[in-house]
């Protein structure tokens, strides 16, 4: 007998039928135009939703004196007691409202709070109505967990920021819908609810069975006010509604992937069997981080705030006086979403700038329904690195 075993014969396609939902993902449009880009020491990245900006000293080092500390074993599932209490302390602060912190689960980045809450209150065939031009992951979440996504195109003003009709969104509800995805600053519109637009839509959705599934990842990065107006101030600690938010924006921690969401009480222990079977929870280390984010922050958050303004504020005086162009001073969170006369294909024409200009955009199309023809730009960046870019952009979008 032969000491080699049998080699079969290999088998042709997949080995076995994956769900239609995963196989047929479609790539990521941001992600084709920064890998076509990534690695070019001469091209200007303002691609992908994060700044310049390293994660500050302050927060870097509460993590590695965890870990010098031997804080590297399992944890809570929704999160450190310290954690949630800093959190409720902090919507308290911000929003003049105080969540039990019982009301508070921390996750594995802002992304994973989504998902659970697809597992959570999604059945298949279900609608989820979203709110577009919109960051395109929710669009895919609530696909790949078999619901059905209705966009809801945001009315363009005419001083290109944008506004959502609240009669087309009670126009949008049927008994087969579930969830309403609003995100507040917008990504990538930069496009903010006040406090009486949340009031109405709070109101129209009470009593429906319906959730409020609330984005409020940008709430600190504004330019008019301290923060943005949260659905929390509308709603009571039983309505339908789930506040989703993110360490990674306010305080340079997109890598760090540390999220929480503000949730019912009644949905506290739901959360918490999801995690186990989920992440299992997160890391104490990263979370001692999270901890001096939320509370010596700020003064970090004012600094990086202001320099987006800066930068913001460049783009809009350097794109908004070409006569192709149509741009929005900057509200919130950091970006300019902004439309080019006579262009068909966003997708193709942010390939040219990236080739010709050497400058990363995202295309409008990216973000759904509605973006044919606009280009998303990050200024979260230095203010010399984003006048730079806008000197290449002019003679494309002349």
């Amino acid at each position: 007998m032969s000491a080699n075993p049998e080699v079969l014969p290999a088998a042709s396609g997949f080995p076995a039928p994956l769900r239609p939902e995963a196989e047929h993902l479609e790539n990521s449009q941001i992600q084709e135009i920064w890998e076509m880009g990534f690695g070019q020491q001469d091209v200007i990245g303002l691609w992908v939703g994060e700044g310049d900006l390293p994660t500050p000293d302050f927060i870097s080092e509460a993590a590695v004196a965890s870990l010098r500390a031997g804080e590297t074993h399992y944890t809570p599932k929704r999160g450190l007691d310290e954690l949630r209490q800093a959190l409720a302390d902090y919507h308290a602060r911000l929003h003049g409202i105080a969540p039990d912190m019982e009301r508070i689960t921390v996750t594995s980045s802002g992304m994973t709070a989504i998902v659970m809450i697809l597992q959570a209150i999604l059945r298949p065939g279900e609608k989820v109505v979203v709110v577009s031009p919109v960051w395109p992951n929710i669009v895919s979440a609530v696909e790949i967990a078999g619901g059905e996504v209705v966009p809801l195109l945001l009315d363009l003003q005419p001083d290109g920021g944008f506004r959502l009709d609240l009669d087309k969104l009670a126009d949008a509800l049927d008994e087969n819908t579930r969830a309403v995805f609003i995100a507040s600053p917008g990504n990538p519109t930069g496009w903010m609810m006040e406090a009486e637009e949340q009031r109405a839509v709070m109101d129209l959705l009470r009593g429906r069975n319906i959730w409020l599934l609330a984005d409020e990842v940008y709430h600190r990065i504004t330019f008019d006010r301290p923060d943005a107006p949260s659905f929390l101030s509308q709603a009571g600690p039983e309505d339908a509604l789930l506040v989703i938010n993110s360490f990674s924006k306010p305080w340079a921690m997109t890598g760090w992937r540390i999220g929480w969401i503000v949730h019912p009480p009644s949905v506290a222990e739901p959360f918490n069997r999801l995690i186990e079977f989920l992440t299992s929870g997160g890391q104490t280390f990263l979370q001692r981080g999270c901890l001096a984010a939320i509370t010596q922050g700020d003064d970090f958050v004012a600094e990086m705030v202001e320099r987006c303004r800066q930068s913001g504020e460049i783009v809009y005086a350097g794109l908004g006086d070409l006569p192709r162009v149509t741009i929005a001073k900057p509200k919130a969170a950091f970006y300019s979403f902004f439309k080019v006369e006579g262009v068909t294909d966003s997708l193709a024409y942010t390939k040219r700038i990236l080739r010709d200009a050497k400058v990363g955009l995202a295309p409008g199309t990216a973000f759904g329904p509605g973006g044919e023809g606009y280009f998303r730009l990050c200024f979260a960046s230095a203010p010399e690195r984003v006048a730079q870019a806008v000197e290449r952009l002019r003679p494309l979008l002349s």
